[in-house]
C-alpha cells in the first residue's frame, strides 16, 4: 500500500466532510494524441480506443485501488516559523491546515500551499483509500458521477437572483454545475470542459 499527495480546496474539503463528494477527477498529462478516429497515442505509444484505459490505468500518478491518497490542503505553522522553509520546521512546530477548520488559530502566520508539504508532515493530512481508478473523458460524466463529485445545486448558473435568463433548461442538473466548476479550475489551463480532454477519475472510500 502505498500512499500519493493530492489537493483539495476549501470548498471541496467541506465536500468531503460532509460526505458528498467521494470522486475526483484530474487532467491526465501529457494528453493522448488522437492521429485518426479512434487510434490515440500516449506518451509514443499507439493503441485502440478500447486499450487505452488499461494502458493509462497502470501509470495513473495517484496510485491504484487500495492505495492511500494524502489530502493536502492549504496550511500554518506557527507565526516564529514564518520565515523558515517547510523542510528546517522542527519537530515540535505546530500544524493548522484547511481539515482543521476555515479559520487560522491566533498562533499561525502566513498560509503556505498545499504544493510544498514534506513527506514528514503528511500525518498532519487525512487519508482516503482508492476504490476505484479509471480513464475518461470529462464530458462522459453522468448526473450521478457529478454528485460523487460534491455538486449539490444544479440551479442555473445564468440565471439572476430574481429573474430567469430565459435559459432553455431552467432546472439545471448536477452535471450543468459540474461544467461550471471544471471550467473555474481549468479553463484558462487549457483544458477547459470544450477540450473534452481525458481525466483521471478517482472513487475514494471513507476519510480517516
Amino acid at each position: 500500500m502505498k500512499e500519493h499527495p493530492i489537493i483539495f480546496s476549501g470548498a471541496m474539503i467541506h465536500a468531503i466532510l460532509e460526505g458528498r463528494k467521494t470522486q475526483t477527477r484530474r487532467v491526465i498529462k501529457p494528453q493522448p494524441i488522437n492521429l485518426e478516429p479512434d487510434w490515440w497515442v500516449w506518451k509514443g505509444q499507439g493503441m485502440g480506443r478500447d486499450s487505452l484505459n488499461p494502458t493509462l490505468f497502470n501509470s495513473c500518478p495517484y496510485g491504484k485501488p487500495g492505495d492511500l491518497l494524502v489530502l493536502k490542503s492549504q496550511w500554518a505553522t506557527e507565526k516564529q516559523y514564518d520565515n523558515r522553509p517547510p523542510s528546517k520546521l522542527p519537530p515540535k512546530a505546530q500544524i493548522w491546515t484547511l481539515w482543521d477548520g476555515d479559520l487560522k488559530p491566533e498562533w499561525c502566520g502566513r498560509t503556505r500551499s498545499a504544493r510544498f508539504i514534506p513527506k514528514r508532515l503528511y500525518p498532519h493530512f487525512p487519508k482516503a483509500e482508492i476504490t476505484d481508478v479509471r480513464v475518461e473523458r470529462v464530458q462522459e460524466i453522468s448526473e450521478e458521477d457529478a454528485r460523487a463529485e460534491g455538486i449539490i445545486d444544479g440551479g442555473c448558473l445564468n440565471c439572476g437572483e430574481h429573474e430567469p435568463c430565459g435559459c432553455n433548461d431552467p432546472q439545471p442538473d448536477a452535471r450543468d454545475a459540474f461544467i461550471y466548476l471544471w471550467n473555474s479550475i481549468n479553463e484558462k489551463r487549457g483544458y477547459g470542459w470544450i477540450m473534452n480532454p481525458w481525466v483521471w477519475v478517482l472513487s475514494f472510500g471513507k476519510v480517516s
